[in-house]
């Protein structure tokens, strides 16, 4: 579909001062503008024709840009892209193994301007001071192994108490036009500053870093049009919750959403960047915006004046927009005049009620109606906008002398977002009414909660998080997490209700009297600019590496083990997979959160052996519909027949036998959680067969040397049972250089019979070449060395 694109003009205005003395090197923060748009000249000679905002930026950071798109032609979708992105960023959990890995390859630093943010491994339970020291000692092990490879490698360490990674990112590196992949699936919360930040796995980040080109198949764009205006209560938290209802959790796979129209530009910075950290929700590659002027007055406000001019300069020559008469796949119409506050959920991200329906759909379903805690912040919407609006609200509650009836718990962002909130009588506004702030960490969004009540027990939260799968946030798999804006969740905490409306609905006071919110109103930016708070937990920009340094791993550490090279199964000189037996049919919805856990399982993130126990604990066998059983059919006389799916996968290994899955649809869906491939071939899995799969999973899973098979027809996958063999027939002209090869699987089942189900693949010509190696990172091994 073609839809002329609108280019956006940037407007001056006055800047907020800047009072930081957080330092910078301008030059590692800033897009190399004119390589990118010399770049985009011999892009334009090979298509001819106008380009989306995401193909600019895509196209321009491909590694040979003169050959990288061949001769043209068909390039969304069918084409892989090698990239050369500008930046690296990694959370503490996943950067343990993706500095394992890395430290395996062998090379004395990072390619690319890397940075590790210590934000996952703090849990919230008391409060912000007594959460952060409690979690810096548990982790001390895994924080001093971190500091010490980043030392080792010139690499920036953000350390715990500075803040979640994507805000951290949007005030310090995010910058218009910028490529960068993180090890974190909301990564592209960059993206509210027009740039393309991709989420991955620590495989991924390890090209990056390693200086290989990064390859990605050039995705689908989708054009959101946006129009009109938000008011009153509406946020840009309700678009992307509406949006994800419109789209589902599969509607984004394997596509950029870019955003253009007049209604782009009336949106704050950090509002445009909650709804690209949202996008992941709908299984996006990432979302991007052209430069408005709220971008450039945030970069000047968050000291990056330099930066700033250098995106003006080169958005005046149209490289930080859509072309006229650019061309989407789709293109979305949306007037936000029309948006009210939405609210989704319960276990999916993607079931969008309006807030006018949402007391009905309560009564319909026939939950209790009361809520028993609100929580606020996270990366998705910690901003100093999000955090004014919610005080607005909490000073119209004190005022009449209302406190919250449930548990307030409220995440700042950053260690600047905590600083400028404490200085402004954010904080104090807060806390006044019943919030206890927690650490400047990802805590309960991620499952990072110590939560002493309602064990086992049915009740709703309501969040303004961003996912909300079932047991995610405090382990409760009867806890129902329901998405909202900060606003919302605030307004409802004071009445302890589901079916409470602000919009329409009054609270009744100590006097009898009703009492009724006024739309709440906020700051973009703070008026006397962002103070940085507690320096000392910022490092020193772009260090030098001292290879001298060791690194700490402590022997016979639970916490952290060094990786053993995956061995290749074709090392006898046979290119079909060894017969597998298969572990088990995996049924509906199974998540990176069902194939390895987060929670309190996050403190084996660097250790692979002890994090396996948790392979697929809660994941459902259609062979029988329970939750963490696997049949083992060939069970000595002295073993249970069933077990758990760790323990089976374990006899397998222990028996030498390579095993499969049979999997549903969108399997892997949710974090770049690479442990989900990693476990999985740590004990012996050389074969997933899927009706489908998320992209950064699959892609996962070819990293590591496990082949991701598509079914030809998804009623195939009934077909195949636990126990049964299979083996693959045309494999071998795969791996010998015909990456149009088909591959069928033959079968024989447990009585014996014999047949053939065909599959399709995506693999490309390099991961073709992974898959051969045993791993990717054994091939860049073998090409490094």
């Amino acid at each position: 579909m073609v839809r002329p694109a609108i280019r956006g003009v940037a407007r001056t205005r006055s800047f907020a001062t800047h009072a930081s003395t957080i330092p910078r090197n301008y030059p590692s923060i800033t897009p190399p503008y004119p390589t990118l748009i010399r770049n985009l000249e011999h892009v334009r000679d090979v298509l001819k024709r106008p380009l989306t905002l995401a193909e600019k930026i895509l196209y321009s950071h491909l590694h040979d840009p003169v050959k990288g798109l061949g001769n043209g032609g068909r390039i969304r979708g069918e084409t892989y892209l090698q990239l050369k992105p500008e930046r690296v960023a990694m959370q503490d959990a996943s950067a343990q193994m993706a500095l394992l890995q890395f430290m395996s390859a062998g090379l004395a630093r990072c390619a690319v301007p890397t940075s590790i943010h210590c934000d996952h491994l703090i849990q919230a339970s008391e409060g912000a001071k007594a959460d952060l020291e409690r979690s810096i000692v548990t982790n001390q092990e895994v924080f001093e192994f971190l500091e010490s490879a980043a030392r080792k490698y010139g690499i920036e360490f953000w350390r715990p108490g500075s803040g979640i990674i994507h805000q951290i990112v949007l005030e310090n590196y995010a910058a218009p036009g910028m490529l960068m992949l993180g090890t974190d699936s909301h990564t592209p919360n960059a993206g509210g500053l027009g740039m393309l930040a991709i989420g991955v796995g620590g495989a991924d980040a390890v090209d990056a870093m390693t200086g290989t080109p990064w390859e990605l198949k050039a995705p689908h764009i989708v054009g959101v049009h946006l129009t009109g205006n938000l008011s009153g209560w509406a946020t840009t938290k309700d678009l992307i919750l509406h949006l994800a209802g419109k789209l589902t959790v599969r509607g984004g796979t394997g596509r950029i959403i870019e955003y253009f129209g007049p209604g782009v530009h009336s949106q704050s910075c950090t509002g445009l960047a909650t709804i690209a950290n949202m996008g992941a929700e709908v299984g996006a590659t990432t979302s991007t915006f052209p430069y408005t002027s709220n971008m450039q007055s945030y970069l000047h406000a968050t000291g990056r004046g330099p930066v700033a001019r250098a995106a003006d300069e080169a958005a005046a020559t149209g490289f930080l927009s859509a072309d006229e008469g650019a061309e989407y796949d789709e293109v979305i119409e949306i007037n936000l005049s029309d948006l009210e506050p939405t609210i989704n959920g319960p276990f999916t991200p993607d079931l969008a009620t309006p807030l006018s329906k949402f007391g009905a759909f309560v009564n319909e379903q026939g939950w209790k109606d009361e809520l028993s805690a609100g929580l606020i912040g996270s990366c998705t919407n910690s901003s100093y906008e999000d955090m004014t609006r919610v005080a607005d609200l909490a000073r119209q509650a004190k005022a009449v002398g209302l406190t919250t009836k449930i548990p307030f718990l409220c995440t700042p962002g950053s260690e600047q977002i905590r600083a400028t909130m404490e200085r402004d009588n954010v904080t104090s506004t807060l806390e006044d009414v019943g919030a206890v702030v927690l650490a400047n960490a990802c805590g309960p969004c991620i499952g990072q909660w110590k939560r002493e009540d309602k064990k086992g027990e049915e009740n709703a939260i309501l969040t303004s998080f961003n996912r909300n799968f079932k047991s995610r946030n405090d382990g409760n798999r009867y806890t129902m997490n329901f998405l909202a804006s900060p606003t919302i969740v605030t307004a409802m905490a004071f009445s302890g209700s589901l079916s409470f409306n602000p919009m329409t609905d009054s609270l009744t006071l100590d006097s009898g009297k009703p009492f009724k919110f006024s739309p709440p109103s906020g700051q973009d930016l703070p008026s006397t600019g962002f103070t940085p708070g507690n320096t000392s937990f910022y490092p020193v920009p772009t260090p030098e590496p001292q290879p001298d340094t060791e690194i700490i791993i402590k022997k016979n550490s639970q916490r952290l083990e060094l990786l053993e090279p995956f061995t290749s199964p074709f090392s006898n000189g046979n290119l079909e997979l060894p017969p597998l037996k298969i572990l088990m049919r995996v049924r509906g919805k199974c998540t990176t959160d069902h194939i390895s856990a987060a929670g309190p399982w996050l403190k084996y993130k660097g250790h692979l052996t002890n994090i396996s126990e948790n392979l697929l604990i809660t994941a459902v066998n259609d062979e029988g519909g329970d939750v963490n059983v696997a049949f083992d059919h060939e069970a000595s006389s002295d073993a249970t027949k069933t077990d758990t799916i760790p323990n089976v996968a374990k006899r397998l290994k222990a028996r030498n036998q390579p095993w499969a899955l049979v999997v549903d649809d969108n399997y892997g869906e949710g974090s770049a959680r690479e442990h989900a491939a990693l476990q999985p071939r740590f004990y012996g899995c050389n074969l997933i067969i899927a009706r489908s799969f998320a992209r950064i999973h699959e892609t996962n899973l070819k990293k590591q040397g496990v082949l991701p098979l598509w079914f030809a027809d998804k009623a195939d996958y009934s077909r195949i049972s636990s126990g049964d063999v299979v083996e693959t027939v045309g494999l071998a002209d795969l791996l010998e250089g015909r990456p149009d090869a088909i591959i069928r699987l033959k079968v024989t089942n447990r009585e014996g019979d014999i047949f053939e189900i065909p599959t399709k693949h995506t693999m490309s010509t390099d991961q073709i070449k992974w898959l051969r190696a045993g791993s990717a990172l054994n091939y860049i091994r073998s090409q490094i060395q």
